[in-house]
């Protein structure tokens, strides 16, 4: 996960950088307050939409659930433990293939590999749309890709011709990225990968959220302060994995090469804990949103220390180094002063059978008092 915010100046493309410091062309402040406020608005904006969206993805997982009877996949506590262990292994294997190999051969295959990808996020995020700009006489013709194997499905997906178009819209896009890497490109993959992050992977409960945070936490400070890895494998990754943008936009326009960036491991990692926040606010069913709109602030402030410290110590900065503290502490505080500290750690997107036992129960017992 290239979560940092640093600057990288690129010759031909996003990831190439001058190896000489001096030949750095510096940036005016005009042009690094664009270019960091340009991604600090590009980092809340899918937190912010992601989260609403789930919510709709929730209500949807509920509905299948009663029907089918089919308990959603979410994070357990195991995984999460388990997540930064995993994802030190995925970064210093990147690490060492970049040291043997040569990284042009391995953005190449990871080039593709994004590509699809991209334009299956990109789908998904830009299918309403799209689909209501399609002129009427194209009719929404229904058709059904099934493939089975040893009786279980292996692909069963049912899409029409406004989704045929949608595709196609957005393999252009795709096209535009795999052959020009243009930042503007690199932005839409990275976008739609964090809405697409924030609205689909769900923590199951806030304790959950509080283990995968804290250990990426530890591994965050570690990868960026403790080795050079994390830096080297974000300025040689060449994939839709970070968000960029020009800080010598005023001089060069479009075409600018003098990168500031954040990687979307800084923006899904703590938008899936809000994104539960907000789930949460609608559970409680006060018609406020007061988890999720202060955890949400406190996010976009400890964004905006990330910055400053980055600009201080003129040096790559683990942005869950304060991005953690404060979306944990926040609704923790908030929790407190409200009284609903033992309601925040016992909620669950999708209840166990013993807790909704034990809220039958509760129920219950409480009727029977009323009485």
């Amino acid at each position: 996960m290239a979560d940092t915010v640093n600057e990288i100046v690129s010759a031909e493309n996003l990831t190439e950088y001058v190896q000489n410091a001096t030949a750095k062309v510096p940036s005016t402040p005009e042009g690094m307050f664009i270019a960091y406020s340009s991604l600090v608005i590009m980092a809340i904006l899918p937190i912010f939409f992601g989260s609403y969206r789930s919510v709709r993805h929730h209500r949807e997982q509920q509905k299948h659930f009663e029907t089918s009877g089919e308990k959603p996949e979410t994070m357990s506590r195991k995984d999460a433990a388990m997540f930064p262990f995993i994802s030190s292994i995925a970064l210093f294997g990147l690490y060492v293939f970049f040291q043997i190999f040569s990284k042009d051969y391995i953005n190449l295959l990871l080039t593709g590999y994004f590509f699809f990808l991209g334009i299956l996020a990109l789908c998904h995020l830009s299918s309403p749309l799209i689909t209501s700009l399609v002129p009427a006489a194209i009719p929404k013709t229904q058709y059904h890709l099934r493939l089975t194997g040893n009786s279980d499905d292996i692909i069963n997906y049912k899409f029409n011709l406004h989704d045929i178009v949608c595709l196609v819209c957005c393999s252009m896009f795709g096209g535009w990225y795999l052959l020009q890497k243009h930042w503007i490109a690199n932005n839409l993959f990275g976008i739609a990968f964090a809405i697409n992050g924030v609205e689909l992977l769900h923590l199951n409960n806030v304790v959950t959220g509080c283990i995968l945070l804290c250990g990426l936490f530890v591994y965050d400070i570690f990868w960026v302060f403790g080795t050079n890895v994390m830096v080297t494998v974000a300025r040689s990754f060449e994939a839709p994995i970070k968000l960029v943008f020009p800080q010598d936009l005023l001089e060069k326009g479009l075409n600018g090469s003098n990168f500031a960036m954040l990687g979307l491991g800084d923006i899904v990692v703590p938008g899936i804990f809000i994104a539960l926040l907000l789930r949460f606010d609608h559970s409680l069913s006060r018609k406020s949103n007061t988890y999720f709109y202060s955890t949400f602030f406190a996010y976009f402030m400890g964004l905006l220390v990330t910055l400053l410290f980055m600009q201080l110590f003129n040096h790559a900065q683990p942005a869950l180094l304060y991005l953690v503290p404060a979306c944990l502490g926040t609704p923790l505080l908030v929790a407190l002063v409200k009284g609903d500290l033992k309601a925040l750690f016992s909620y669950e997107d999708h209840p166990s059978e013993t807790a909704e036992e034990d809220k039958k129960e509760t129920t219950q017992t409480g009727s029977k008092k009323e009485k």
